[in-house]
């Protein structure tokens, strides 16, 4: 498989409806090229741009859902299209990514279980999801998380258990902690014996400085590929046959007691 993690930087003199058509143009840049295309989380406001969040909310099949859906059609990719600052029906905000199929069908949609702030920002804005998601591909099943997910290794098991052979992240991390960005996604890996798929935002999110840095690692912890600290895409060949390799090889998973 062929996957490109878009490395989107949020600057905040752009309008939304402008990143919103350029991601779509990069997404669609991407035919021909990748099987799997990979955006970031909230791209549309800044994850760390809490009070934009209000008014940056969307419905669930709102512009960024038409958008993206029209894009993965138009370049015949597997899109996860990283998250945005969804209404719910029930009045709440949540941090909700979105998955299309090559036809721009959406397959799957997760709520971010994890949210970041210690009792502040994201922690008080939105609500948290309830609900491990996996999406099966016709080479892999993916396992979704997004970005404070990566700390909290049990909702990696659990889908693991559920299927997943490959890991994907979707992350505004902030520079201040990009050792950990590196480590923990290697971690992650190892653990799970599962390929790793983390893309975070460049740029600078209400003056957090974003880490940037998307990572791609095998199922042993090597590091693929890694992106740098400005805008890019990262393109990557992967083989999802080395997960049942690795994993019989090297059973370890077999000998889990908890």
């Amino acid at each position: 498989m062929h996957a490109s993690l878009i490395q989107i930087a949020v600057n905040p003199d752009e309008s939304v409806n402008s990143r919103r058509e350029r991601a779509a143009s990069l997404v669609v840049a991407q035919r021909g090229t990748a099987d799997l295309v990979v955006l970031p989380e909230l791209w549309p406001v800044g994850a760390f741009a809490y009070t934009a969040f209000e008014d940056g909310a969307e419905p669930l099949e709102g512009p960024t859902h038409r958008a993206m859906a029209e894009a993965a059609a138009a370049a015949g990719v597997w899109l996860h299209a990283g998250s945005i600052v969804e209404r719910g029906k029930d009045g709440d905000l949540y941090n909700t990514a979105l998955v299309f199929d090559p036809r721009g069908e959406r397959v799957a949609a997760y709520r971010k279980i994890h949210r970041f702030g210690f009792d502040k920002g994201e922690a008080v804005l939105m609500s948290a999801g309830d609900t491990l998601v996996t999406v099966p591909l016709p080479e892999t099943t993916l396992g979704l998380a997004t970005c404070y997910d990566l700390r909290f290794p049990e909702l990696f098991r659990g889908l693991v258990d559920a299927g997943a052979e490959t890991l994907v992240v979707s992350a505004g991390w902030p520079e201040r902690r990009r050792g950990h960005w590196t480590l923990l996604a290697r971690a992650r890996a190892v653990e799970n014996q599962a390929y790793v798929l983390a893309v975070g935002t460049a740029g600078t999110h209400a003056d957090v400085p974003q880490a940037a840095h998307s990572i791609v690692v095998d199922p042993w912890g090597e590091v693929l590929a890694e992106a740098g600290a400005a805008e890019e895409v990262l393109t990557v060949e992967f083989d999802p046959a080395k997960v049942a390799r690795t994993r019989e090889q090297f059973p370890a998973l077999k000998d889990r007691r908890l």
